[in-house]
């Protein structure tokens, strides 16, 4: 429920806390920092736990064509770290999870961002996701129906359907859009499935985010990574998990390539191309985050490495890898 930001004032940064009081719009002074650039990794870790923490109880859960309550459980890793593994486990709905492990990142990344600074700057910090978790609940229980009479007033407004956050994480997390597409994922599953599907996309988003790569991204549905580095000579891969149900179905590793829909064009000159399958990899187990991100970081500190990759026979490991190929499409 607040936005945060830095701001200048005799030669120190201010980091602010700007949220709906009472009598309108109130900022007020978190903590001040003598370099702006330290500010800088709190403010946006702070941004985005206020966003992910307030979001969720913010909206209706409309899965199923019904009407319902995301949960809360998340509000107690705000102030307490022994509580924060529980953000990597459940299995409610893919997009709270997905929010969940979010959440868990932004509030290790404020962690890192406060590790080497002073002890006054990191109680001002907690403190201040105390204000920000108790008042949260407060309004949770205000909007419920559970509050007792002889409650404060609170000072600071949260209205449900209109979060005062800063949306933009650099992932859409938090968008319609985003939600919706893994409603439509989940819709059919069993709970089983549910929490297959929720534990595979745990894996997917921290790879993603451990790969380094801004050629690397994350399919709406939270199921594919797909990367495509600067200088790949057209070729790209995917990494893709199981989709839940299907007993048959494996992670699987794919190269693949564009090709110019024009034969007699170039692939660079090219007006419009099409991406044709080259080999795939079906693996014997699912891998984990850090060694997908492996792959991830390989083929952006050399592109033409899945040019290479892509000659790989069947049978046969990718070069710097144990991933065997099981399949070539142009055979």
């Amino acid at each position: 429920m607040t936005i945060y930001s830095q701001h200048a004032n005799r030669g120190k940064a201010q980091i602010l806390a700007t949220y709906q009081g009472p009598d309108g719009v109130v900022s007020k002074t978190v903590t001040s920092l003598g370099d702006s650039r330290l500010a800088v990794p709190i403010v946006d870790a702070l941004n985005r736990i206020s966003a992910f923490a307030t979001v969720p109880i913010s909206i209706h859960d409309r899965r199923e064509r019904g009407v319902d309550y995301y949960p809360h459980k998340h509000l107690a890793a705000l102030t307490d770290a022994t509580a924060r593994a529980v953000l990597l486990t459940g299995a409610h709905s893919l997009w709270y999870e997905y929010v969940c492990l979010r959440l868990h990142q932004a509030l290790a990344d404020l962690e890192s961002a406060l590790v080497d600074l002073p002890d006054t700057v990191r109680r001002a910090i907690r403190a201040e996701l105390e204000v920000e978790e108790h008042e949260l609940r407060a309004a949770l229980a205000d909007f419920s129906g559970t509050s007792s009479e002889d409650e404060p007033e609170l000072e600071r407004h949260w209205e449900f359907g209109h979060p005062f956050v800063k949306y933009d994480d650099g992932m859409d997390t938090l968008s319609d859009e985003t939600r919706e597409q893994l409603d439509r994922r989940e819709a059919g599953f069993t709970p089983e499935d549910r929490e297959k599907a929720a534990a595979d996309l745990r894996v997917l988003v921290t790879a993603h985010s451990r790969g380094g790569g801004m050629w690397a991204s994350l399919d709406d549905a939270g199921c594919e990574i797909f990367a495509e580095p600067y200088d790949s000579d057209g070729f790209y891969m995917t990494v893709q998990a199981p989709e839940p149900g299907d007993d048959d179905a494996s992670w699987e590793i794919g190269i693949g390539r564009w090709e110019p829909d024009d034969p007699d064009e170039e692939y660079g000159d090219h007006t419009s191309a099409t991406g044709s399958p080259v080999i795939g990899c079906a693996l014997p187990a699912a891998p984990g985050a850090d060694e997908i991100a492996h792959w991830l970081k390989s083929v952006d500190e050399k592109p033409l490495l899945l040019a290479e990759w892509a000659e790989t026979p069947v049978g046969m490991a990718l070069v710097g890898t144990t991933v065997v190929v099981t399949k070539r499409h142009d055979s």
